[in-house]
């Protein structure tokens, strides 16, 4: 499918060239001829990549990125400048806004292309999921740095090797890290007056976390402990909030993770208010299933209590039931799902 580009920009001949040379060079084109209609075209009918002239009449290039860049749907557009001005004061105001490039008048047509194809690439590889290793971990921050300075940041990062039920941090604690599990699992959780856990969330192989108190810049509310032997990279605090600051592509990234914790955390709290045990226990084993990669559960029985918000009895029970149904097998200890659909359709 052809990538579509939209051209904002006011001087006729300029939009002509582009339009013409971009076409033939295989992509979509869209034009407008002022800021304003530029971003009407652009929220109505999102492009892969938009390339804005800066200095133009009603809205100029900067206020457009500034509208675009705080927009869900256009946020994350690869958007280039195009400019006369070269003067290095309008370029830093260009980046500090969040342009992910500069292409000045007059522009020759390869340097134009290469830009385009770099800048799309660069995107595409933002928005593919890595796979859950360490390795990806490094691909996706060396990626997202994109800019020489940040190339030092995070390259030695420290790990940690927590034996089972060994504390990453607690209640309380200033944040210092971001983390990364590279093997095993750490289940984060707060704990009452009396007490008693409540399992916030179970973190695999793959997952990151702790990125919430970093930005906000508050004490941990919850504490991380280990469930089995575990090994966690750490990244230090101040590497992570120049790499999230300093780049649009990432803060995007961590946005939209956050938007998803906010919506787990409400289907959560929906969940322990108004459904049964029976169904609580069989979501909860659901969501591990699928942020295990499919593969058999390993969760100590008060640990699910603890997630599903319940006694270690209730949720024998209720194993024990599904078992007898068929829907689970239950070896050693793990779990494993035989019948997604019938979990899913407890009422």
């Amino acid at each position: 499918m052809n990538k579509k580009i939209l051209i904002i920009e006011d001087n006729l001949e300029v939009r002509e060239v582009l339009k013409e040379v971009l076409e033939f060079s295989g992509y979509k084109v869209a034009t407008a001829e002022d800021g304003m209609i530029g971003v009407q075209n652009a929220l109505t009918s999102p492009p892969d990549l938009i390339i804005c002239d800066v200095m133009m009449p009603k809205l100029d290039g900067y206020g457009v990125l500034n509208i675009l860049g705080k927009k869900p749907a256009t946020a994350d557009i690869p958007f280039i400048f195009l400019t006369a001005k070269a003067e290095k004061a309008d370029l830093r105001r260009g980046m500090n806004l969040g342009a992910d490039d500069y292409i000045s008048k007059p522009f020759y047509k390869d340097e134009l292309l290469q830009v385009i194809e770099a800048r799309l690439k660069r995107n595409e590889r933002l928005k593919k999921k890595f796979d859950h290793t360490t390795a990806s971990l490094h691909a996706f921050i060396d990626e997202a740095k994109g800019i020489e300075e940040f190339k030092k940041l995070s390259k030695d990062r420290k790990i940690k090797t927590l034996k089972a039920k060994e504390s990453l941090f607690m209640e309380n604690e200033d944040p210092r890290y971001f983390y990364f599990v590279n093997s095993g699992q750490i289940k984060l959780y707060k704990t009452n007056y009396f007490g008693k856990e409540f399992i916030l969330k179970m973190y695999q192989k793959g997952d990151f976390f702790g990125y919430t108190s970093l930005i906000k810049n508050e004490l941990y509310p919850f504490a991380a402990t280990a469930t089995e032997p575990t090994e966690v990279s750490l990244i230090p605090a101040e590497d992570f909030l120049k790499l999230l600051y300093a780049n649009r592509d990432v803060s995007i990234q961590f946005i939209k993770m956050l938007t998803d914790d906010v919506s787990e955390q409400e289907e959560q709290l929906l969940n322990l208010a108004y459904n049964s045990v029976r169904k609580r226990v069989g979501d909860a084993i659901l969501a591990l299933h699928a942020q295990n990669g499919g593969a058999a559960i390993h969760i100590l029985r008060n640990d699910l209590a603890h997630i599903v918000g319940t006694t270690k009895e209730s949720v024998v029970r209720a194993l024990t039931k599904f078992k007898e149904d068929g829907w689970v097998g239950i070896h050693e200890g793990a779990i494993t799902i035989f019948e997604v659909g019938e979990l899913k359709g407890i009422v």
